[in-house]
């Protein structure tokens, strides 16, 4: 009698489905539906897997473009937001004011300045009467003009709506900004064209010479750095008694306003104190209470690579007809939309702006200091 094979399974035609994968647990019974697994062939799979990472190639390699298998973009958590990038603080309105005057196409500003001439000699009946005058002069500042235009077409601003930003509103706000840069700039340090007369905080022709600060500290430095309170409140106290002198006791420290423009790189000092914890703040907030401390960047190494810092009087009562301060800052447009251009694909607009630069009206109300 012929030997039977013996059956382990049948599938009807009707039922038969691709093999796409088993549990290799159970690879022993795979045997009923033709599917020959030896423990040893487990083992070697088990190996191969094993040092996949190490570069053995164990496995069939894919038909396809090797990949990961979940794409960055779905392990990815954005935060809310996008982080500005900023730029040094602007100080010029703070420390000296902004006087909006004039319009943008003027070419200069024109500041009047009275001297009475007048000299009283005894008197005599017989005597030739001495007669009184006056002198004028006029100091003029030129205006310079900016401007910073931008351009949005269809395309970009719809991608950019796909990251929820305007490009065109933030395109108009860096302009804003880079026109107040300029101006900034412009009231600290003027500008010069080559033909013009526009000056600023730090370089006004009527600005009266740097003063070392006296005081030393450690090594002999003169540097806030290197000093104890006693120092740097020395170096205040001759200011202020400076300021008093050089305005003929016109300005009293302890009744006006007063403004004390420090390098940014040095204004902390202030905070240097006693061992019981008084600081040089806190003396000058007692002894100058109308003295308001503003720090600006651009004060950090304006003298020869030395931190200064500025003691002035901010208005003065001395009969004058005009605003009576001693700074002025005329700005005729502080940005001023020049036009818009639609344009097929976009559009283009244009901003400018109009400043005159810093004027020193009263010279004597002003004391500068290097060496902190």
């Amino acid at each position: 009698m012929p030997h039977v094979s013996e059956l382990h399974s049948h599938i009807s035609a009707r039922n038969v489905r691709p093999l796409v994968g088993f549990d290799a647990s159970e690879y022993a019974s795979l045997a009923k539906i033709g599917v020959h697994i030896t423990p040893r062939d487990v083992r070697d799979m088990m190996a191969a897997y094993a040092s996949a990472e190490t570069g053995m190639d164990a496995l069939q390699g894919p038909i396809t473009t090797p990949s990961i298998t979940n794409p960055v973009q779905f392990l990815q958590n954005w935060l809310p937001g996008f982080v500005e990038i900023i730029t040094n603080v602007r100080k010029i309105d703070e420390i000296i004011g902004i006087t909006t005057a004039g319009q943008w196409e003027d070419e200069e500003i024109v500041q009047g300045v009275m001297e009475p001439m007048t000299g009283a000699v005894p008197y005599g009946d017989y005597t030739n009467v001495p007669l009184s005058s006056w002198n004028v002069n006029f100091n003029t500042r030129t205006v310079v003009r900016f401007e910073q235009g931008m351009s949005v077409a269809l395309l970009e601003e719809s991608r950019a709506a796909r990251i929820k930003v305007s490009s065109a509103d933030q395109k108009r706000q860096a302009a804003t900004v880079g026109l107040e840069i300029q101006r900034n700039s412009v009231g600290f340090f003027g500008y010069n064209s080559g033909l013009n007369y526009t000056f600023g905080f730090l370089n006004d022709p009527n600005l009266s010479n740097y003063v070392e600060v006296a005081a030393t500290g450690t090594g002999g430095l003169t540097t806030w750095a290197s000093k104890a309170y006693l120092a740097i409140q020395q170096d205040l106290l001759t200011a202020f008694a400076a300021l008093r002198a050089a305005s003929g006791a016109n300005i009293d420290p302890k009744k006006t306003p007063t403004t004390l423009a420090i390098a940014s790189d040095a204004v902390d000092y202030l905070n240097t104190s006693t061992e019981f914890g008084y600081s040089v703040q806190k003396w000058l907030s007692e002894t100058y209470p109308n003295c308001r401390v503003v720090d600006a960047p651009e004060l950090n190494n304006a003298h020869s690579s030395d931190n200064v810092f500025y003691l002035f009087a901010e208005s003065v009562e001395d009969g004058g007809t005009d605003d009576k301060k001693t700074w002025v800052q005329v700005v005729p447009s502080k940005f001023m939309v020049l036009g818009i251009e639609q344009r097929a694909k976009g559009f283009v607009e244009d901003f400018s702006n109009a400043t005159a630069g810093a004027m020193l009206k009263r010279p004597y109300a002003v004391l500068r200091y290097f060496g902190i």
